[in-house]
């Protein structure tokens, strides 16, 4: 993407990057992912942005990479984060921006990654509102303490305060292991 970005003579950017690509990179889990997914982005002011909608250049490039190399057309994208429910607008974890990893910085693009702790608490959310899927596998190869655990439930229910997502939230933990926790939230 950063080569792309200079043959094409964008403008620089900064991209925040959860999900799989981040697990993988970090090391923290080696699975097969289909894409990036962008949770934000860095302002040239070191803070963090809204990603809806990703910048033309950026998506322009993406769509050259995807081409060139036989990718998924929205291999590069913003799903983690897009429309009025998306994780930037809902509101990231206390602490976020401070837990970031450099992991690339090139030319044109900087690639932060989000923090384990960070995982968890997306992993845990993804898992109640998907019901399990890879996300609850993810996490739990993460393995999250009890503590880290309830404090991802706390966020995410701040997300969706219903009594709905609380149920859900304590039958996730009964069904994936977690039992002795489902009694605390």
């Amino acid at each position: 993407m950063d080569g792309r970005l200079k043959l094409n003579r964008s403008g620089r950017f900064s991209i925040v990057v959860c999900g799989g690509t981040a697990l993988n990179a970090l090391r923290l889990i080696q699975r097969t992912t289909k894409d990036v997914d962008i949770v934000a982005l860095v302002d040239s002011s070191n803070q963090l942005v809204d990603p809806a909608p990703l910048p033309e250049e950026l998506l322009a490039a993406a769509k050259e990479v995807a081409d060139t190399l036989n990718l998924h057309q929205d291999w590069f994208n913003n799903g983690p984060s897009s429309g009025e429910g998306g994780l930037f607008r809902l509101g990231l974890p206390d602490g976020f921006k401070n837990r970031l990893i450099r992991h690339y910085q090139g030319d044109n693009l900087t690639v932060y990654l989000v923090s384990r702790l960070d995982q968890i608490y997306f992993k845990l959310y993804a898992a109640i509102d998907q019901f399990g899927s890879y996300h609850a596998s993810d996490l739990k190869q993460l393995l999250p303490s009890d503590e880290e655990l309830l404090g991802a439930v706390r966020w995410a229910a701040t997300h969706d305060p219903s009594e709905g997502f609380r149920q859900a939230a304590k039958l996730f933990l009964k069904e994936f292991g977690y039992e002795r926790l489902a009694d605390r939230i």
